[in-house]
C-alpha cells in the first residue's frame, strides 16, 4: 500500500520535467543549425492517483508492483509535422546515453484496428535523488499533429463510451483516422516546399523584429 502519494510522484514529476527540457533543448539545436526540427512541440504529464488505481483494477497490477508493471504513470508525447520526422525523432532517442529503451510499439506501420496511429518508446530514465538514482519507466508517443487530434477526440470519446462505441461512431472513427493518415501522407509529398516556406517566414519575420515592426 503507498502511504504518501506526493513521494511516490516525485520522481516521475522529476523525470516528466528533466525529459522536457531535453527534449526542448534538441528542438533549439536544430533551429540555431537553421535546420528544420523534427520536434514540433513536447508535452508531459504524470499519470492522476484515480487513473493509476483503475488501470492497476483492469491490467490486474498489484499496488506494490506499480513502479515495474505499469510503464505509463511518467508520459511524455512529442509532435511531429511530418511521419518521417517520427522515425527521425526515434533514431535520435536510440542514440542517447542518458536513457535506456526497452521497448518500441510502431502503431504506424501496424496500426491499431481502431485506426489509432503512434510511435511508442518505453525508456529507463535515471533521476537522482537524495537517496541515489532511482530508474523511472517513461513512455514516450510520438505522433504528427493530426494523428494526435483523431488520438485526442477517440481519447474523449472512449471515456464517454467507455470503449463501447456505437458501431456508427466506429465506422467514422475509422474513416476519420484513414483521412488524417491521406492528410500525412499528402503534406509528406510537398515537405520541401512547405520547408522552404516556413525558412523564409521564419527569416522574414526575424527580420521584422530586429528592424522594430510587426
Amino acid at each position: 500500500m503507498i502511504e504518501n502519494w506526493d513521494e511516490f510522484f516525485a520522481p516521475y514529476q522529476q523525470a516528466v520535467d528533466e525529459l522536457k527540457v531535453k527534449l526542448k533543448g534538441i528542438r533549439k539545436q536544430f533551429r540555431q543549425e537553421s535546420l528544420h526540427t523534427p520536434i514540433e512541440f513536447v508535452t508531459g504529464r504524470v499519470k492522476p492517483k484515480d487513473s493509476i488505481l483503475a488501470k492497476a483494477r483492469l491490467r490486474n497490477i498489484s499496488i506494490d508492483r506499480l513502479e515495474t508493471d505499469m510503464q505509463d504513470i511518467a508520459g511524455l508525447r512529442i509532435m511531429c509535422q511530418f511521419v518521417d520526422d517520427i522515425h527521425e525523432v526515434v533514431r535520435l532517442l536510440r542514440n542517447r546515453h542518458d536513457i535506456h529503451i526497452i521497448e518500441e510499439r510502431d502503431y504506424i506501420t501496424n496500426n491499431k484496428e481502431s485506426g489509432y496511429r503512434s510511435y511508442h518508446v518505453v525508456l529507463e530514465y535515471p533521476v537522482q535523488l537524495i537517496a541515489g538514482e532511482k530508474k523511472i519507466l517513461v513512455e514516450i508517443q510520438i505522433r504528427t499533429l493530426s494523428m494526435n487530434f483523431w488520438a485526442t477526440i477517440e481519447h474523449s470519446l472512449n471515456y464517454k463510451y467507455q470503449g463501447e462505441f456505437p458501431e456508427d461512431i466506429n465506422v467514422r472513427l475509422q474513416r476519420a483516422a484513414e483521412a488524417a493518415f491521406q492528410l500525412d501522407e499528402e503534406m509528406s509529398q510537398i515537405r520541401v516546399e512547405i520547408q522552404e516556406a516556413q525558412r523564409l517566414f521564419s527569416h522574414n519575420k526575424g527580420y521584422q523584429e530586429e528592424n522594430g515592426k510587426k
